[in-house]
């Protein structure tokens, strides 16, 4: 689990998250954090732990989702010797690791049928049994667990057992998304960037510019605050001059003039045609104009495509092509590109 366990922002979506967690901290119930990817799930989980009874206990952490079905009973549970093809030696599972402190379960829509049922039975009766035994070992849990799975729905489907959802539910905290939280993408792109300033060295913090700042409110953020750390630490790292604002923002890092991409996503392209070679001077001139034109046009038809395709969102499209926001914008301007006239 990352260790950083600083909470950033203003809005009122996430300090109202954030005051549910400590006042359900102190409570030895289950906790069910909800939330899109890089929505800081683990941080709530550290705040959980950190300002409960059992902060001096271990917090011990379970990515359901990173290991293979037929392993994650006995990482929660344990194993006996010679339990299974691999089992030379008899293993605590994380219950046991976590006794009298806090399991963390991430991704925990992901785990199978039969791990739910014994992870039912381990939460009712404090019991859990190693794969292999028949002797119960008993242990003291807070289960705090998280998901981006909309689990009411699976559960009505039949992939996510009902009885476990209730008892998990005794309080529900949901994160709100980035680019729900008014305000709180300049406080993180602020700290973010004099944090990486300082690793930097750099003498003074610039800040970003108004259109870097323009940038960064305008994008959606799919990946949430994980994404915009990315994208400000490396905003801050590739810019050689600390006396001026940052300037330049690139959302995307595999982003460029020569991938691929913007094949794969759509944007047409028009077929190359080799011309003939000019026969004397004045074709030759002729022959650059013709090239210029068919160039210019070229790349008029890749932007108004991509325009088109993304509706026109500005920010999604300089990500596409491998261009800088400003770079579009002088591009748009060169070719008379305005929403509502091509």
């Amino acid at each position: 689990m990352e260790r950083d366990v600083q909470f950033v922002g203003q809005s009122t979506a996430f300090l109202d998250a954030v005051e549910r967690a400590s006042r359900a901290a102190p409570i030895r119930r289950p906790v069910l954090v909800i939330g899109e990817r890089g929505t800081g799930k683990e941080l709530i989980a550290q705040r959980l732990h950190h300002l409960s009874p059992r902060w001096g206990e271990p917090l011990i952490t379970l990515n359901c989702a990173a290991l293979p079905e037929t392993l994650i009973e006995a990482e929660l549970f344990g194993h006996e010797a010679g339990a299974f093809t691999g089992a030379t030696r008899a293993r605590a599972g994380r219950f046991e690791e976590a006794d009298r402190g806090t399991l963390f379960l991430d991704e925990l829509g992901t785990l199978s049928m039969a791990a739910q049922e014994r992870l039912l039975r381990a939460i009712e009766y404090g019991e859990v049994v190693r794969i292999g035994s028949s002797r119960p070992v008993t242990v003291d849990v807070r289960i705090v667990a998280a998901t981006n799975a909309d689990l009411p729905r699976l559960a009505e489907e039949g992939r996510f057992r009902a009885d476990l959802l209730d008892r998990l539910s005794f309080e529900v905290i949901t994160l709100p998304p980035l680019r729900a939280r008014e305000g709180d993408v300049f406080e993180l792109a602020d700290y973010y960037g004099r944090r990486m300033g300082s690793e930097l060295e750099w003498s003074r913090w610039p800040g970003f510019s108004p259109a870097a700042l323009e940038a960064l409110e305008a994008y959606e953020w799919p990946g949430n605050v994980r994404e915009l750390r990315n994208v400000v630490e490396r905003a801050v790292y590739r810019w050689a001059d600390e006396s001026r604002p940052i300037d330049e923002v690139v959302f995307d890092p595999f982003a460029s003039a020569w991938s691929m991409r913007g094949l794969d996503e759509g944007v047409a392209v028009p077929a190359a045609v080799a011309p003939a070679a000019p026969s004397t001077p004045e074709a030759a001139a002729d022959a650059c104009v013709a090239l210029r034109e068919a160039v210019d046009a070229h790349e008029r038809g890749l932007v108004l495509a991509a325009l088109e395709r993304l509706r026109w969102n500005q920010r999604k499209v300089a990500s596409a092509l491998g261009l800088t926001y400003d770079q579009l914008r002088h591009c748009l301007k060169k070719h008379g590109l305005h929403q509502g006239r091509g």
